[in-house]
């Protein structure tokens, strides 16, 4: 083979290898996968899927006169927001899936979400938003943390919650509505829409 065939085959190699390099990557950090997909890990690992509330109003936080257990004075879920949930709901049906239980952030926008796709929700202070100082972050990490590490082998549990919670425990940012499959140790093993 002439020196040119050996620098194209060792750079189409080096392409390949990169390429595999990323894919293996992508995996394990939990990289996006179809709704589809997000079904099929959960359903195989069960455990926990984390779930961000649906799209809210515009702002960030909450309004200064914030009062937990009165949603008047919170940032709630807009239409899209609603419309959003009521198709997680859907998702589940679609793929034939249940939860033994669907715990909540204390807030409004989470506890909303719940009940509109899964028409349950059992409230979880662990759950609770961290931003900005809220809560107690350390403690309620530690929470999560022992829930998952505790789960009985096989059970399935929706965790409504919010972002700061969410990147706290994985390390990942989701969008509103978006979903993570964590393992018993908090790693991200799949992420997405719960969309039909």
């Amino acid at each position: 083979m002439n020196p040119l065939h050996l620098m194209c085959h060792r750079r189409q190699w080096l392409q390949w290898l990169a390429g595999s390099a990323a894919a293996v990557a992508a995996h394990s950090s939990g990289a996006q996968t179809t709704a589809s997909d997000l079904a099929t890990v959960w359903r195989q690992t069960g455990g926990v899927l984390m779930l961000r509330h649906a799209s809210t109003e515009p702002g960030l936080g909450d309004p200064p006169e914030f009062t937990l257990g009165q949603c008047s004075t919170q940032r709630n879920l807009s239409e899209q927001g609603r419309a959003e949930a009521r198709a997680m709901g859907q998702w589940m049906q679609h793929h034939q899936l249940h939860a033994d239980v669907v715990l909540s952030s204390q807030w409004c926008r989470c506890q909303d979400t719940a009940r509109l796709a899964f028409g349950r929700a059992q409230d979880w202070p662990a759950l609770n938003s961290t931003f900005a100082g809220q809560g107690q972050a350390t403690a309620q990490d530690q929470a999560l943390r022992d829930r998952l590490r505790q789960l009985p082998a096989g059970r399935m549990e929706i965790w409504v919650t919010h972002q700061v919670n969410m990147t706290g425990l994985t390390g990942a940012y989701p969008g509103f509505g978006e979903a993570f499959v964590v393992d018993a140790q908090g790693r991200l093993r799949a992420r997405g829409w719960m969309r039909t």
